[in-house]
């Protein structure tokens, strides 16, 4: 058992922080808050913050963000070696949940079996394994191509012989794939509609990579989980092909859009036409019913896998959220669309003890979040580098 006292609770929903200020933990579980019975495992907390560790919805952990060309990145055992240290550094970043969307290796979800099993310090994994993409498309190199429906269900079904948690499926082509262009369409909306119906017979949600707005739409209409970036990309470029329709379905269907705002975006900080566009868009979908989850994309160039404390600020800047709204993304909200609601993303009793600690206010101010005080996953401290 162990107790935190005198800390400020903000539970991942409330507009406001909790009038109670202890928490017990026993195991992995939040046992109670605001009971604090002596224990000489209590721990005083005075002056900090406590909050639900932070949730990545889409990372992929067999990329090195130090490499720019597909072609040049690693495999085998090299990637094996590299995906401790990564995990490691999520985890005393705070990030305490994360979603796999890819690799060719299955990989991911070794470390998946894992983490859980206690032998590795990072956070709580669920993984996709190949995507679904079309012959030569986004992502083809990692053995997940198919050209009609028939083919698309045999990797799902190799994929769910491995034991992935859900399915991923290239909707649109991809910038990092030389030869894929974003705005296209890569299935049509009967064989997207078919991978959501054998993926949910197997009990697996499916997550879509959309950038261009006809693959927004398809994936939306064939009731996809999440609409991976939705980047609104049309014949006039990024962000451009706005469609409320589509929105709409989005809203109606159930599904969270992911949109992959990580630090690199500050590089558009500035730029008013973009930030009033994809404000704007944004605007629109909040109006249309749709909901966020946060998420980096983290390992494609420049983009590392604890980056989601420092992107966070990023998204609430150009995404238009306060602070609160954007904390649930990352925590409440992102737990319900990856399906781990019930798990963790809030600070409720039965619930993983997966939490963070800062010193300040991250109601006010979410740069706070990138130097964090402690983190506790699954009722483990983490050792903080």
């Amino acid at each position: 058992m162990t107790v935190l006292r005198n800390v400020r609770i903000w539970d991942g929903v409330s507009e406001s922080y909790a009038q109670f200020d202890s928490l017990r933990i026993e195991g992995e579980r939040i046992a109670a808050i605001g009971e604090a019975p002596d224990s000489r495992d209590a721990r005083d907390f005075s002056g900090l913050t406590l909050l639900p560790g932070l949730i990545d919805g889409h990372v992929h952990l067999c990329l090195d963000p130090d490499i720019r060309a597909p072609a040049d990145q690693p495999s085998g055992d090299a990637v094996r070696d590299a995906m401790p240290a990564r995990l490691r550094r999520m985890a005393a970043a705070g990030i305490t949940t994360a979603r796999d969307l890819g690799g060719g290796e299955w990989i991911d979800l070794e470390m998946r079996d894992r983490l859980a099993a206690g032998e590795l310090v990072g956070p709580r994994l669920v993984c996709s394994g190949q995507p679904i993409t079309s012959p030569g498309g986004h992502c083809h190199f990692w053995g997940g191509e198919a050209s009609d429906t028939e083919q698309a269900l045999a990797v799902l079904e190799r994929q769910v012989e491995h034991g992935v948690d859900l399915i991923k499926v290239m909707a649109t082509g991809g910038s990092l794939t030389p030869g894929s262009q974003p705005v296209d369409p890569q299935f049509p909306q009967p064989v997207l509609e078919a991978v959501v119906e054998a993926a949910g017979a197997h009990g697996r949600h499916v997550a879509a990579h959309c950038h261009g707005t006809a693959g927004i739409r398809n994936a939306a209409n064939a009731g996809v989980r999440t609409i991976e970036h939705c980047s609104w990309v049309g014949t006039a470029g990024w962000h451009t092909d706005y469609s409320h329709e589509v929105a709409e379905s989005i809203a109606k269907g159930g599904a969270f859009v992911s949109p992959t705002i990580n630090s690199g975006w500050k590089r558009n900080l500035g730029r008013q036409d973009y930030e009033a566009r994809v404000g704007a868009n944004f605007d629109r979908m909040r109006e249309a019913g749709v909901r966020l989850m946060a998420s980096t994309d983290a390992g494609i160039p420049g983009v590392y896998h604890h980056d989601l404390p420092g992107a966070l600020p990023y998204f609430s800047h150009f995404a238009r959220l306060s602070p609160v709204e954007t904390l649930r993304t990352a925590t409440s909200n992102g737990a319900e669309a990856i399906g781990l609601g019930e798990v963790t993303g809030r600070i409720e009793v039965g619930l993983a003890a997966d939490l963070l600690v800062v010193d300040g206010d991250p109601l006010v101010d979410l740069n706070v979040l990138a130097a964090p005080a402690h983190v506790v996953a699954r009722g483990r401290f983490v050792e903080q580098n």
